[in-house]
């Protein structure tokens, strides 16, 4: 199964690619091909709304070959990043039936929950499956040591439970299309 990692911020200094990292980690430690897409890679101009840019037909190919997606975000001002919106907007039918799971984060102790909420509410207008499961990087400033290691051992059991999750939606995604 392929599993793509978005990572939905371009900010410098960006804390989200600590969470983003450890998915991966974590993804690839489970059997399951992955890799970061990084929003910062899909930049477009604000004013591009065809998707034919060379970074649309990028991001296609990838979201076509993906079985689910991952989607990391931070929460910023209670909401997601526009560019993660402009990126996401570059596409629509390539998502239809795809599970998708959230990651929030944020330094507050809500984890990013705020732009979960919206991040789903975008999901389900593009056909996609958002998974209940979601992962809440609360306080990320403090989470992960120097080298970007996680130090609360209960994520890891989190992801688990996240994974397994997004695992049997994508087989039932699968089950489904076969019928």
């Amino acid at each position: 199964m392929y599993i793509p990692i978005i990572l939905g911020t371009g900010r410098k200094g960006r804390q989200s690619e600590k969470a983003a990292n450890f998915m991966m980690q974590e993804t690839t430690k489970a059997g399951l091909e992955s890799e970061i897409i990084d929003v910062r890679d899909y930049r477009i101009d604000a004013t591009d709304s065809t998707g034919e840019s060379p970074q649309a037909k990028k991001l296609a190919e990838k979201i076509v070959k993906a079985d689910g997606l991952i989607i990391v975000s931070p929460e910023y001002n209670h909401g997601y990043p526009g560019e993660l919106k402009m990126m996401l907007d570059m596409l629509y039918k390539e998502y239809a039936g795809k599970p998708v799971g959230f990651c929030g984060v944020s330094a507050g102790g809500l984890g990013g929950s705020r732009a979960v909420e919206q991040l789903r509410l975008v999901s389900i207008e593009f056909h996609m499956l958002p998974i209940r499961e979601a992962m809440y990087f609360s306080t990320v400033q403090s989470l992960f040591d120097e080298k970007g290691n996680i130090k609360d051992e209960s994520y890891f059991k989190r992801v688990e439970t996240f994974l397994d999750e997004m695992i049997k939606y994508i087989k039932n995604n699968i089950k489904g299309k076969s019928k």
